[in-house]
């Protein structure tokens, strides 16, 4: 589809991976589930559905190189390095700016996507984002992707649907933030609730105008960025505009307030693979329900997630139970597999001890 862009999300920094995910290789860097690292399973699920030289990456401008080489079949200026993190809006407009020269005389259509999903069902992903770019051209419409719960999670934002127009299609009627377990519980029961995936699929033209008209600041960046773009000063423009421009993520910035958005529900299997308790999705456990990678041998331990980056390194455990255990060479993490939510805290607390900084 060479009217169809993708842009890929990889500037997340993947805390609830540390000890694993650092500053400098991230989560979306690492093949924590599967082979590949997790930013090439998701270009290489792409293939061959959307040209390379129509996938962009938008990163941390620190990950820049590491990209580069890592995904040596994009061009090297599709992998863009974001002089600071403000959230999934100004990325958004940065990417619809830069497609926009890209295209030039074209209406182009552009897919988005974060960069640290684990989807099997390539064919129906496909399939999906070929009807939901289908839908997005023929009704001016902002179109998402949304994921049938199999429980209730505090997790994940939602989704709640109103008009349905056909066959796993339906109109959008609000968003939901992530929400508490209970909340959670009676979204579910309403029956008309679909898991935010963070998929979004419009054309370029529709996004500027919603821009214009509920986040105008984020239209002049993107008009900005596009005019940088075909004249050559990119380079010193992105700078500038990102330092001045606002922290706010597309939900808010648009998504709340428009009112055309529709959405199709995934065929597709999808995980988001949001934190080490993710691994048991992924993971065959042994008899106690112990999920390990690495050598692990165990005494009366149940229930457990072991995980160490050396393999040949023995992580023994006695009498454990509900525990979280990761090993790197510099840092060893040892937690209840009902705090992994705290170390984002965790982590501002190390940023707080200089001699910790390293860590990070």
């Amino acid at each position: 589809m060479s009217s169809v862009y993708c842009v890929i999300m990889a500037g997340g920094k993947g805390e609830r991976f540390w000890p694993c995910s650092r500053e400098d290789t991230p989560k979306q860097l690492l093949n924590i589930v599967g082979n590949e690292p997790m930013i090439e399973q998701t270009v290489l699920r792409l293939t061959p559905l959307i040209p390379f030289q129509n996938i962009l990456i938008i990163t941390n401008a620190k990950l820049v190189d590491k990209m580069q080489v890592l995904l040596p079949q994009l061009p090297p200026e599709n992998i863009i390095g974001e002089p600071c993190g403000k959230d999934t809006a100004p990325c958004v407009a940065l990417a619809a700016g830069i497609i926009k020269a890209k295209a030039e005389n074209e209406d182009p259509v552009m897919i988005l996507l974060p960069a640290d999903h684990c989807i099997h069902n390539v064919a129906k992903l496909q399939n999906d984002l070929k009807l939901c770019c289908q839908t997005a051209t023929e009704n001016n419409a902002l179109v998402t992707i949304g994921i049938p719960p199999n429980a209730p999670s505090p997790d994940y934002g939602y989704i709640e649907s109103e008009e349905q127009l056909a066959p796993a299609l339906f109109k959008v009627k609000r968003f939901i933030e992530k929400t508490t377990q209970e909340k959670a519980v009676k979204l579910l029961e309403s029956g008309n609730f679909k898991w935010n995936s963070g998929m979004f699929i419009w054309k370029v033209s529709t996004v500027l105008t919603i821009m214009q008209q509920h986040a105008p600041d984020l239209a002049q960046l993107a008009e900005k960025i596009s005019s940088s773009w075909k004249n050559g000063s990119f380079d010193t423009v992105l700078p500038v505009e990102y330092d001045q421009c606002r922290k706010i993520s597309i939900d808010y910035a648009i998504m709340e307030k428009a009112d055309n958005i529709i959405m199709r529900e995934a065929s597709f299997d999808w995980d988001d693979v949001g934190n080490w308790i993710s691994l048991r999705h992924h993971i065959q456990t042994d008899e106690q329900q112990n999920v390990a990678i690495g050598k692990f041998e165990s005494l009366d331990t149940e229930n457990c997630i072991v995980y160490s980056s050396d393999p040949d390194h023995l992580l023994c455990a006695i009498d454990m139970k509900n525990a979280v255990i990761v090993h790197t060479p510099d840092a060893t993490l040892i937690c209840s597999d009902k705090s992994t939510a705290k170390l984002k805290d965790f982590l501002k607390k190390l940023k707080e001890e200089k001699d910790m900084q390293r860590y990070l």
